[in-house]
């Protein structure tokens, strides 16, 4: 059936979703900490962030498979709350994915919030608003093309997370069975025509995604110094 076929897909554009959604509110918090604060952690700090573009998704995989696992101390307080394990379910594959996904979120926005500089914040206080105001009113409208590159980086890179998610939720339809694994699940059975045809539409989607940032980029302004 065709329902069949593309359950993988709307499995990954939830999953890469769910992940954004999250991140966007984390890393807003974490970028803008990164950036005004002058702690000697900083660059620790910069540098875990970071760690998913380095390393082989199949070893931040392992340690997220530990860090998950019903005998940790967050797989088992979740399966004491849940019933259920926080490894090899969809729960698990956006807690994954959120972490694996962190530096397209949090590099953008942080580069963004680096352009704006002091002065237009030294107004607003001077004016009366108070530091939610000032981020809200100053911060946002002039990172847009900041917030516009990392959402769109952190779900398109969501949507093509392979090993990660195969070691976290492994291969249950319906539940971590994302396009990514029916792909290579595909290939492995030699059925290059379903192969093709999940291919061709995660190539699409990626393709239009992309169009659509270096598009509405221009539009936005970068920011103030």
């Amino acid at each position: 059936m065709i329902w069949d076929a593309f359950a993988p897909l709307w499995l990954t554009m939830r999953l890469a979703l769910y992940s954004t959604l999250i991140l966007c509110v984390l890393g807003t918090g974490l970028a803008w900490w990164l950036t005004r604060t002058k702690s000697r952690l900083k660059p620790v700090i910069e540098a875990i962030t970071a760690l998913p573009l380095v390393l082989p998704p199949t070893v931040l995989g392992f340690y997220f498979l530990i860090l998950m696992s019903p005998n940790s101390a967050i797989g088992g307080a979740f399966l004491s709350i849940t019933g259920e394990t926080l490894t090899f379910s969809f729960v698990g594959l956006i807690f994954a994915s959120t972490l694996y996904s962190l530096p397209f979120m949090v590099q953008p926005l942080q580069a963004s919030f680096d352009t704006i500089g002091d002065a237009p914040l030294e107004a607003a206080a001077s004016l009366g608003a108070g530091p939610v105001d000032r981020f809200f009113t100053i911060v946002v409208p002039l990172s847009l093309r900041g917030y516009l590159t990392a959402l769109t980086l952190t779900f398109a890179h969501t949507l093509g997370e392979f090993g990660v998610v195969l070691m976290v939720g492994g291969n249950i339809p319906g539940e971590t069975r994302v396009i990514s694994i029916a792909i290579y699940e595909h290939v492995e059975t030699l059925n290059y025509g379903a192969a093709h045809m999940l291919s061709g539409t995660l190539l699409g989607i990626a393709f239009v995604t992309l169009l659509l940032v270096f598009t509405l980029n221009r539009r936005f302004p970068m920011g103030l110094k």
